[in-house]
């Protein structure tokens, strides 16, 4: 991703989404929605339909949705250049996974190598996973940008993540098989013939190569136990508060079979509820954009003097 918003932003969206309760699909045809409930409610439809274009649309008020995309614009224009090794590696990847049987071939190199793997990290991964968890716990309670209750809700979900990738039979046979076959599919789906396409593409674009990626990410989830649509689909929402345009709303869900809870925070803007937190990162990254454009302005002015 190109855009640090999305970067940043995505994990969160995803994690602030796991809602659902009232039904009303019109909502997500609109920016924002007429309840808060009915807001978060729309958000999870066009997140379980992979389309992205439309959930940014829906969870952005339309000043800010357009300057989401002006900013894609903006940091295409100043993209990384692709270096040789780079170009190299992507030709090598597209090539192994969109060549005639490329599901066989791949599994049959994958075959001994999993194998070897199972029998050198087997007895190693309940010990890895635990420093992995004590590393990430650290990570959360050290944080300064996590609230006490989100510090809490983010242990809540290691908590039950972690047995996840402990119990996980990651060397399985069967599943690893069925998993090359997934990888496959999508690439094709994607069909990404050079990596300089990936710099061409406009924002529509992109959003729908997303949407490809998504449905990939959930098919390879499921293989191993986890379906994204399941959480999504076991969402209750209980209305806490609702005042002089801010809402809290509880989020119950369930993830991997265990219970968990959350809260979020509404805005109210011309009529329309929108994340508090989603909207304050958007402006964020809009402002920060712009005074590196507005930097580097002067800079470019200056250098195109000296060359002539």
């Amino acid at each position: 991703m190109r855009l640090p918003f999305l970067r940043h932003a995505m994990p969160m969206l995803l994690a602030a989404l796991l809602l659902g309760a009232c039904h009303g699909k019109d909502e997500a045809a609109q920016a924002g929605g007429s309840t808060p409930q009915a807001a978060l409610q729309a958000s999870i439809d066009l997140l379980k339909a992979g389309d992205f274009d439309r959930l940014w649309k829906h969870a952005l008020p339309p000043a800010d949705y357009a300057n989401l995309r002006a900013d894609w614009s903006l940091q295409q224009r100043d993209a990384r250049p692709i270096s040789a090794a780079d170009r190299a590696r992507f030709h090598e990847a597209m090539q192994k996974l969109g060549g005639p049987d490329a599901a066989a071939r791949l599994y049959a190199e994958l075959q001994p190598k999993l194998a070897a793997m199972e029998q050198q990290y087997k007895d190693q991964l309940p010990m890895l996973v635990s420093v992995g968890e004590a590393m990430l716990k650290s990570a959360v309670a050290q944080s300064r940008t996590l609230s006490e209750a989100r510090k809490t809700q983010a242990d809540g979900v290691l908590d039950v993540m972690l047995p996840w990738v402990r119990q996980t039979p990651w060397f399985d046979q069967a599943r690893a098989q069925q998993a090359v076959g997934v990888a496959v599919a999508t690439a094709r789906q994607l069909d990404l013939k050079d990596p300089d396409q990936l710099h061409a593409m406009d924002f529509d674009a992109t959003m729908g190569k997303y949407a490809v990626a998504w449905g990939g990410l959930k098919r390879l989830l499921a293989i191993y136990g986890l379906s994204v649509d399941d959480t999504l689909d076991s969402v209750k929402l209980t209305p806490l508060s609702n005042d002089n345009g801010h809402a809290v709303v509880k989020i119950d869900y369930t993830l991997l079979g265990r219970p968990l809870s959350t809260e979020a925070t509404l805005v109210q803007e011309n009529g329309r509820w929108y994340s508090e937190d989603l909207l304050q990162n958007a402006r964020q990254s809009h402002r920060q954009l712009q005074q590196a454009a507005t930097a580097s302005a002067p800079a470019s002015a200056g250098s195109a003097v000296t060359k002539d």
